[in-house]
């Protein structure tokens, strides 16, 4: 029987269109990619791999041959860059000081210095830090925290969100991918829509009209679960999709209203990708603030939450009980990635490259129908692809051929729900870098029968 596998995270390696692509790679790389499937268990989203790296800098990654391609991926850690000079530097004089672990119990300078850092660069309000190795960790260290704060043990969510694998963090992500045969979940994760303004089920066009319904939908929930700890949701979604101020305003005050911890989980937007610092920015402050990939600078994987004074009253338990909590080299890598986006001026890069992007964008879509809608905010874009306008049926064969044929001209990119085209590129990108994203883009279009 044929297995499904779903399209909601990323472009699949099993497709025709895959092997197609793997044939026309050159022997060396080959073998390795055979040499990776050999020992690696396979995974849909990853294992066969889709080429072999032999370097990453800046904002590009380099095959075996040495051919360039500009990452408009990176699984979210390049935002100051690939190999980012001033964050080895960093870890490099960290190791030669002999401080590279901390164990358990004590403390180190990097690790109290990020920490004092967070603080000052989040917004108002965000005083209290903690660590963890990874994004799916540090969604847990979040719910749980939000759970003893409020002695209630219930969760409101989205649907289609990812938050990490870990067992809770699947519960509460909406994803039916990494959910699904792993027996009973954890319980009490209750989900709703994300307000979609493009793709909202009703066809409605008018905004406000929209975030009502959803809200509706919302507190229906609310009202019959008063047990719930918290609302957990990426301000803007990963896809992405760009919720209005009102929406996640009028979200805070229910949570305000029932008694629940605001969650926003930041690991792909946090640290500039959206024009500002933080996307929470463009809305409102949550409770806990969480933030992960970047934060490592693409050297180290390291995450954590940021949260309010009045929350630390937890000293009876441990939420985040875990060996790298205070890692020196992570917290190295991090200080210096934070610094390297302020000192060059990379969220507002992120903020006038993103929109340079986005007008181009927007003159595609003008002279392309495939392109049914694009949307996001400064470097965080999406391109919805559909085979009619007015139905929005999705194109997937149509977006992972021009997916491959960008690949070949040197673009990389990743699709979501199998016909979205995410546009996350490292902050450091110029208006030329956009310009070859978009020459790459019309080309592709231009490729498919009927152009």
């Amino acid at each position: 029987m044929k297995q499904h596998i779903s399209l909601e995270q990323g472009d699949i390696n099993a497709s025709a269109l895959r092997k197609a692509y793997f044939e026309q790679l050159d022997e060396q790389t080959k073998y390795w990619i055979g040499e990776d499937a050999r020992y690696f268990l396979h995974q849909a989203l990853s294992t066969p791999v889709m080429n072999v790296l032999s370097k990453t800098e800046g904002p590009y990654i380099y095959d075996l041959n040495g051919k360039q391609y500009l990452d408009l991926h990176g699984n979210g850690v390049h935002g100051a860059g690939f190999s980012n000079p001033e964050a080895i530097k960093a870890v490099i004089e960290q190791l030669q000081q002999s401080l590279a672990f901390t164990p358990r119990r004590y403390t180190n300078i990097p690790a109290v210095q990020l920490a004092k850092k967070l603080v000052e660069v989040t917004p108002e309000g965000l005083d209290r830090v903690l660590f963890c190795p990874g994004g799916s960790e540090a969604i847990e260290m979040a719910v749980m925290m939000a759970k003893h704060i409020t002695g209630k043990w219930k969760t409101l969510s989205y649907w289609d969100a990812y938050h990490g694998t870990g067992f809770q963090a699947a519960s509460v992500g909406g994803e039916e991918h990494f959910s699904t045969g792993h027996g009973p979940m954890v319980p009490g994760a209750f989900h709703v829509e994300f307000p979609n303004y493009y793709r909202n089920p009703w066809g409605w066009k008018e905004e406000t009209a929209i975030d009502e319904e959803y809200l509706r939908q919302l507190t229906v929930i609310l009202q019959r679960n008063p047990d719930m700890a918290a609302i957990i949701g990426e301000p803007i979604s990963s896809t992405p999709v760009v919720p209005s101020r009102n929406y996640w305003t009028r979200v805070r005050e229910l949570c305000d209203q029932y008694g629940m911890l605001l969650i926003f989980d930041e690991i792909i937007e946090g640290f500039g990708r959206t024009g500002k610092l933080f996307a929470c920015e463009h809305f409102v402050t949550p409770d806990v603030l969480v933030l992960g990939k970047a934060l490592g600078g693409g050297l180290m994987p390291f995450a954590g939450i940021v949260t309010r004074e009045k929350y630390n009253v937890l000293q009876h338990r441990s939420i985040g009980h875990f060996t790298h909590e205070k890692n020196p080299l992570c917290a190295a890598a991090g200080m210096a990635t934070i610094d390297y986006i302020a000192d060059h001026a990379l969220v507002d890069n992120a903020a006038n490259v993103g929109g340079y992007l986005m007008d181009q964008l927007l003159a595609l879509k003008e002279i392309y129908p495939l392109i049914g809608n694009v949307a996001g905010k400064g470097l965080h874009i999406g391109v919805d692809l559909v085979k009619d306008q007015s139905t929005k049926e999705r194109a997937h064969r149509e977006a992972e051929a021009i997916m491959y044929h960008c690949m070949n001209e040197g673009i990389a990119f990743k699709l979501i729900e199998g016909n979205i085209i995410t546009i996350r590129p490292s902050l450091t990108i110029t208006k030329d870098h956009c310009d070859s994203i978009i020459a790459a883009l019309k080309n592709a279009l231009e490729s498919l029968p009927g152009y």
